[in-house]
């Protein structure tokens, strides 16, 4: 359920968060209140993670908790696909990451009473995700029921330096008076969210969401190892039932007091603990370390993953705790150095984009290897599937920022292309078809209409492997990996297309769904065929320049890929004859041929009770109506903005628009992106603060289930592209800003080859400076400047682009008759609330 009413409609730009709750922190999100009403969505908001570990922000006692989660990427089960009416080429096995077993359990009793904190008299609540340290801090002063008063602080902190590492913390003294104090601290296996109480989460069982996970039924894990080491050191191995994948996790405690106190120590199958009774004086710290550290394995045997933890935390042990703390803050100092974005004067603004960017970095720092998950390291909506989403929404940050991620990311995608050629034959086409939603590299959605038939994700991914490759000029990765992917994607649209002629020789897409699952295998979607035109052009250019430049290379790629003598022009002459629909009557792009057939869905009358309306319609009820989950022809004239023009883009947008219902989050933040471009300055900031506050006020009514990463991922190009104006058409840097009119100065730093610049937009003006490298071109509004290292290059700017000021309406503004004379309608179906 959303939370505010009409959310087709972006509510207003000004901040919405509780800040007697959550008090405004440029360098972190701060709750000065316990509250237990919405856990899910606090657990998610103080989750921490490196991009193969994460820890969803639960508290040290286990309890009280709206979803247990601790997740490793990529790490996960399978399970047959029963389909009620089989067909020839369905997804066959479904893919669902595992809840690993938990570390983060740290319990603690006072006088034999436990520390439950829905339950406390705490005279003192404070909990701090700190974007600068990449450390969560807890600090209680907790009143007991026999009148103790006790200072508690602890610290969690997944490492970025040693990806299989976290680190957590815990200090406790006692102010008035003595009493024994138990301290158990655990490794747990849950199974599939139950706590060791046997009781289920709260997330867990909620029917009918799509986009939440798959439950189990069974055992998950499989006990393959238990054992305590030196009373300190416990250590537990597991296998999935059926993906064979196997796992190890330990954990060491280092205890530091002057109190007296006893160990006790055990491992049985699914759990494993140390227990510290301590004689606790008055005024003597309590200081406990405990070093977690997990690897996993598509195969290796247990016992040779338990000797990688052994050597692990011997490691860190040796260096010391202090060391991986510090080490966390150096490396996000160098984060921040390259990927920082500030907004002058809001710190409101300030705080929530520092939360998103940092989102990004735990979903994908150290995700060497894998994917970048829906959901990072968070939660488990999405099962923990790779979507087209890290191509379009996060890997244009990293690009620009730290290009090493966005190549592991492009790599794990070189990794997947032989699934993606047997998944192309099983569907009858040549070349590669990449899976809508994965883990292991085949398709995993069961529900083809709006899932397999996407084929775009082949484009999205090539898209942004061309942006990666202009951007860094990394010709190794290209010719070794990168041209693979271009070639095989190619000549998939090359047999997926075919010729046409009534009047003209055009090239056409049938039976495919854009990135709009309201409208679903259409013929010519318009977002799939200028996107398959770009990867088809791009593929024949890049091979041209390779066959010029080198042709010993050229060669061996050749004999590689078989490539023929005439395929190269072949998908250029497809390229250039690609259909797109355009209505000339509208004066609109279609999103496909037959869509503005279709009668108007009428949003404003549409009942709040009734949205999503994927939770309350029939698919094909929503099929029949022009009304749209998400940007699909808006999302093309951000990506392809150099394909249309300044008023078919304004035209485009004033049409699909008002009925874009909002429903995704991958919707607000590409709105606002267009609506800043074609003039729309007021809609594209509440478009902004839409996407920017997506998780950190629960808009969507689904942040329990994880964070939204690709959100994430277009906040940072709303501020780049959408306010900033940042371009990068054929290879060159462009910039048209679009500064809203509250903000003093926006600023940023892009990373272009092997030189760095900082950008600041101001009212009036737009300047460059070069931080490292040579020299870099830059266009400001058709005029090229080249950026040196001499001096700044600052460029006065007349005005902020077009200013329409409003929104758009409630129906689209050119409805009216059709190109065959027919009158657009607008309804609202017949709605059974019951």
């Amino acid at each position: 359920m959303h939370k505010y009413p009409s959310p087709h409609v972006p509510p207003p730009a000004v901040d919405p968060l509780d800040r007697t709750r959550f008090p405004v922190n440029e360098w972190a999100l701060v709750e000065e209140q316990y509250s237990a009403e919405d856990l899910g969505v606090t657990e998610t908001l103080f989750a921490v993670g490196n991009g193969y570990l994460g820890m969803r922000g639960t508290p040290e006692e286990g309890r009280d908790t709206h979803t247990h989660g601790t997740y490793i990427n990529g790490f996960h089960e399978t399970w047959r696909i029963e389909h009620a009416e089989d067909a020839f080429g369905l997804a066959r096995v479904g893919q669902t990451i595992v809840n690993v077993p938990d570390a983060k359990v740290m319990k603690i009793y006072i006088d034999d009473e436990p520390l439950l904190l829905s339950m406390a008299d705490l005279e003192e609540y404070s909990r701090v995700l700190s974007f600068a340290d990449g450390v969560l801090t807890r600090q209680l002063l907790w009143r007991t029921p026999s009148g103790k008063r006790v200072r508690i602080l602890s610290r969690r902190m997944v490492s970025f330096a040693e990806r299989h590492v976290a680190v957590m913390t815990l200090s406790l003294e006692l102010l008035n008076g003595d009493a024994p104090v138990v301290i158990s601290s655990q490794i747990l296996n849950r199974q599939d969210g139950k706590d060791e109480y046997h009781v289920k989460s709260a997330a867990m069982g909620e029917g009918g969401d799509p986009r939440k996970a798959e439950s189990f039924d069974r055992r998950v894990l499989d006990p393959q190892f238990k054992q305590v080491e030196k009373d300190s050191l416990l250590l537990l191995g597991f296998r999935t039932a059926e993906s064979k994948m196997t796992i190890a996790v330990g954990a060491q405690h280092l205890m530091e007091t002057e109190n007296n106190y006893k160990i006790f120590s055990e491992a049985e199958d699914d759990s494993a603990k140390v227990v510290y009774r301590i004689d606790a004086k008055q005024g003597v710290p309590i200081d406990l370390a405990k070093v977690a550290v997990y690897h996993t394995s598509r195969g290796v045997p247990v016992t040779e993953l338990v000797d990688r933890c052994r050597r692990t935390v011997e490691r860190i042990v040796r260096d010391g705790v202090d060391h991986a703390f510090s080490q966390q803050r150096e490396l996000l100092d160098r984060f921040w150095d390259r990927s920082d974005v500030v907004v002058e004067g809001q710190p409101e603004v300030q705080q929530a984009v520092r939360w998103n960017l940092f989102q990004l970095a735990q979903a994908a720092i150290r995700a060497e290897g894998q994917g970048i998950p829906a959901k990072g390291m968070t939660g488990s909506g999405y099962g923990g599937h790779y979507f087209w989403d890290t191509e379009v929404y996060a890997l244009p940050f990293f690009t620009y920022t730290t290009p090493r991620v966005a190549r592991n990311a492009l790599r794990f995608r070189y990794t997947m292309l032989d699934a993606a050629r047997k998944r192309a034959a099983e569907l009858a086409q040549v070349g590669a078809l990449y899976p809508w939603r994965t883990i292991n590299g085949e398709e995993a959605s069961a529900f083809f209409a709006a899932g397999t038939a996407q084929y775009h994700i082949d484009a999205d991914i090539s898209y942004a492997l061309m942006k990666y490759y202009l951007a860094t000029g990394d010709r190794d990765f290209m010719l070794r990996e990168g041209i693979d992917i271009l070639v095989e994607t190619a000549r998939l649209w090359e047999d997926l297309g075919f010729w046409r002629s009534n009047g003209d020789h055009s090239f056409h897409i049938h039976g495919v769904t854009g990135p709009d699952e309201y409208t679903t295998v259409v013929n010519d979607n318009l977002f799939t065929n200028v996107m398959a035109m770009f990867n088809l052009s791009a593929a024949a250019q890049v091979l041209t320049d390779i066959a010029e430049t080198d042709p010993e290379a050229f060669e061996r790629i050749s004999r590689r890929l078989q490539i023929g003598d005439d395929e190269i022009e072949r998908w250029r002459s497809a390229a250039a004859a690609m259909f797109v629909p355009f209505d000339a009557e509208l004066g609109v792009h279609p999103q496909d041929i037959h869509f503005v057939e279709r009668e108007v869905w009428d949003l404003d009358n549409t009942p709040d009770s009734v949205r999503p309306l994927l939770l309350y319609f029939h698919p094909l009820v929503i099929y029949r109506f022009q009304v749209l989950k998400q940007a699909d022809v808006v999302l093309a004239m951000y990506l392809r903005g150099d394909y249309f023009t300044a008023e078919e883009k304004r035209a485009n947008f004033e049409y699909y628009d008002p009925i874009t219902t909002g429903d995704s989050t991958l919707s607000a933040v590409v709105q606002s992106i267009v609506a800043a471009e074609v003039g729309y300055d007021e809609l594209a900031l509440r478009y902004f603060y839409a996407g920017l506050f997506v998780d950190l006020d629960d808009r969507h009514g689904n942040a329990s289930d994880g964070v939204h990463v690709a959100s994430a991922g277009g906040i940072w190009s709303c501020l780049t592209a959408g306010f900033g104006g940042l371009r990068d058409y054929t290879g060159e840097l462009s910039f048209d800003p679009r500064l809203p009119d509250s903000w003093q100065a926006l600023s940023f730093k892009l990373r272009w080859h092997d030189s760095r610049i900082h950008v600041r937009v101001e009212a009036k003006t737009i300047s460059f400076t070069l931080l490292e490298g040579d020299p870099v071109q830059v266009m400001v509004r058709g005029a090229e400047y080249t950026v040196t290292a001499e001096e700044p290059v600052r460029v006065e700017l007349p005005d902020q682009g077009r200013r329409i000021g409003g929104s758009v309406g409630s129906l689209p503004q050119v409805a009216g008759h059709r190109e065959d004379g027919s009158t657009i309608t607008s309804t609202v179906p017949r709605i059974d609330i019951e």
